[in-house]
């Protein structure tokens, strides 16, 4: 591997904040923007949703400019950080891979990160590249950022039908983190363990994706499934147990919706 890049929300930075920030400029409890966050997941709609649940008919964009004018626009620091970030990106840059961040975001997000100060070759978002996730021109901008062959570039992010699918129609390698509500709740799809060539909990797994080269890659890829496949078993099979027994019928009519629902917006 010789480029990996990463997408932002749930991959880097967590989602916390954007939230509750969100519910209090609309004047809801952040409970109930995080539960229609989570409803609109399931669903496998675009998360924004929930907040068009809450409002019929909103403008996000123009939302976001009225709260940015307002001086309660995005705010993003340290403490937003998953705490594998800076280790892993860290590794990475250490064993020589080149490390880009390129995902969905404002142009006031792209200043934040990077005035973070990443260990990472570059830091660009959507708004800053005129084109956003999953469209096709979007990954052909992350192939040209890689500076490296699509066979040697990795993409690695939360969200199945954002990051993973069209990451690998472009012909990139791929990684699914299963991190945040996309990423937990859709970790185990049949269309998800067999687009994603790596599946991983944590980003310092993608270092031994690349050192030792090789050999390190194939045993890399063989213990992140074997250590998602262990997870299935505990995870899973608590997300089932919530609110009670539930019958072999059910089980199979709610994971039956689940695969419509993420194949609906493939």
């Amino acid at each position: 591997m010789e480029t990996i890049v990463l997408g932002i929300g749930e991959t880097l930075v967590r989602d916390d904040r954007r939230w509750s920030s969100w519910a209090d400029w609309l004047g809801v409890p952040p409970h109930t923007l995080s539960a229609l966050v989570g409803a609109a997941v399931a669903q496998g709609h675009d998360a924004a949703d929930a907040l068009r649940t809450l409002r019929p008919g909103m403008d996000v964009e123009a939302a976001y400019r009225a709260r940015s004018a307002a001086g309660r626009g995005e705010h993003l620091d340290e403490s937003d950080l998953y705490q594998d970030v800076r280790p892993a990106l860290g590794e990475l840059r250490a064993a020589g891979v080149r490390v880009v961040v390129a995902g969905n975001g404002s142009a006031r997000a792209g200043e934040l990160l990077r005035a973070l100060d990443l260990p990472a070759d570059l830091v660009v978002t959507s708004a800053e590249w005129g084109v956003r996730k999953p469209d096709p021109e979007f990954f052909a901008r992350v192939a040209e950022a890689a500076e490296a062959p699509p066979a040697a570039t990795l993409y690695v992010g939360d969200h199945p039908a954002d990051d993973l699918f069209p990451a690998a129609a472009a012909g990139l390698r791929t990684a699914h983190l299963r991190r945040g509500p996309y990423g937990h709740w859709w970790a185990d799809h049949p269309d998800v363990v067999e687009t994603a060539e790596f599946r991983i909990d944590a980003l310092t797994e993608l270092v031994a994706l690349v050192r030792p080269p090789g050999a390190g890659a194939e045993a890399a890829g063989a213990a992140a499934v074997g250590s998602d496949a262990e997870g299935t078993g505990g995870e899973g099979s608590g997300e089932e147990e919530v609110g009670g027994e539930e019958t072999d019928a059910a089980g199979a009519a709610r994971e039956g919706a689940r695969r419509g629902a993420l194949r609906s917006v493939r």
